[in-house]
C-alpha cells in the first residue's frame, strides 16, 4: 500500500508541475502576443501622427475647401487643388469594382459549388499566383497589352477605362479568395434544404447559399476596394497621369497615390506638405473602408 501511495504522490506531483509549466508557457505567450498587438497599434498610431502633423498644417494653410475642391494642381504657382486626384481615385476604384467584382464573385461561386477536384487543383494555384505577382508586372502588362488594344478600339490608350480594367484584374485574387471562404462556410443544410424543396442546383446556390454568405462577399468587395484605391505603380503606367478633372472614362487621370509617387522625389516646403495632405485624404478613405468592413463583420456576426 505504501508503494502505491508513493506512486500516486509522485504522479500528482508530476501532474502539478506539468500544469504549472503549461500555465507559465501560456502566460509567456500571452505577453508575446500582447507585445505584438501593441507594436501593430503603435505603428498605426505613429503613421497617423506623422500624417496629421505634416499634412494638416498644409491643408490649413492652403484652405480645406481649396485643397479638397480646388481644380488646379500647379505647384509652380502655389496652387494645390486635389479635387482632380480625388475624383480620379474614385473613378478608377469604381471602375475596378465594376470590372472585377462580378467576375470574382462568380468565380468564387464556381470554385466553391461547381468546380471539380481536378480542375480546382489547377485553378486554385493560378489564383494564388495572381496574388503574388508584383504590381509593376501588372503595370507592364497593361502598358504593353491593354493600352494598345484600348487605343485601337476607343482611340484612347492611357485612360480611366484602362486603369479600371487593370485594377479589376488585380483585385480578383482578393475577391475570389474571401468570397470562396464565405461560401464554403455556409452549412450544407442550406443547399440541401433548397434542393429538397425542388430547386435546381443553380437556384439553390444563387438564391440560398450566396445570400447566406452575403456578409463575407461584401467583406471581399470592401477589401478589393481597399486594394484598388491604394495601388500606385500599375496606375502610373496606364492611367495617363494628367492632373486635371477627368472628363469621362476615356480621358487620362491621376490618382492620389500616383500624384504622391510622381512628385514626392523633388517636392519641398509647401509642395511636399501638400503631397502629405493627399496622403491624409487617402488615409481617410482607407479608414472609412476599414470601418465599413468592421460594420459588415459585426452585422454578419
Amino acid at each position: 500500500m505504501s508503494m502505491r501511495a508513493s506512486i500516486r504522490n509522485a504522479a500528482s506531483v508530476g501532474t502539478a508541475r506539468g500544469l504549472r509549466s503549461r500555465a507559465a508557457a501560456e502566460t509567456v505567450m500571452r505577453i508575446v502576443f500582447l507585445i505584438a498587438a501593441c507594436a501593430c497599434i503603435l505603428c498605426v498610431g505613429l503613421i497617423c501622427a506623422f500624417l496629421l502633423a505634416n499634412g494638416a498644417p498644409a491643408i490649413a494653410r492652403i484652405g480645406p475647401l481649396k485643397f479638397l475642391f480646388g481644380l488646379d494642381w500647379k505647384p509652380g504657382r502655389n496652387l494645390y487643388g486635389a479635387a482632380p486626384m480625388i475624383v480620379g481615385s474614385l473613378f478608377v476604384t469604381a471602375g475596378a469594382v465594376i470590372a472585377g467584382v462580378p467576375i470574382g464573385v462568380l468565380t468564387a461561386v464556381f470554385l466553391a459549388r461547381f468546380c471539380g477536384k481536378r480542375l480546382y487543383r489547377f485553378i486554385s494555384p493560378a489564383i494564388s499566383m495572381m496574388a503574388g505577382i508584383p504590381s509593376v508586372v501588372y503595370g507592364f502588362f497593361g502598358m504593353t497589352a491593354l493600352v494598345p488594344v484600348m487605343r485601337a478600339w476607343f482611340g484612347a490608350g492611357k485612360s480611366v477605362l484602362t486603369a479600371s480594367i487593370l485594377l479589376g484584374i488585380m483585385i480578383l485574387p482578393t475577391v475570389i479568395r474571401v468570397s470562396e471562404s464565405a461560401l464554403r462556410a455556409v452549412p450544407d443544410s442550406y443547399y440541401e434544404g433548397a434542393a429538397a424543396l425542388g430547386a435546381s442546383r443553380e437556384r439553390s446556390v444563387f438564391f440560398c447559399v450566396l445570400p447566406a454568405a452575403k456578409s463575407g462577399v461584401i467583406a471581399a468587395v470592401v477589401l478589393g476596394i481597399g486594394r484598388a484605391i491604394g495601388e500606385t505603380m500599375a496606375v502610373i503606367m496606364v492611367a495617363g497621369n494628367q492632373a486635371v478633372m477627368p472628363g469621362g472614362i476615356l480621358s487620362g487621370v491621376r490618382t492620389l497615390t500616383a500624384n504622391i509617387a510622381l512628385e514626392m522625389g523633388y517636392a519641398a516646403d509647401l509642395h511636399r506638405e501638400a503631397l502629405i495632405g493627399c496622403a491624409v485624404v487617402l488615409f481617410a478613405f482607407i479608414l472609412l473602408i476599414n470601418l465599413l468592413l468592421s460594420a459588415v463583420k459585426r452585422k454578419g456576426a
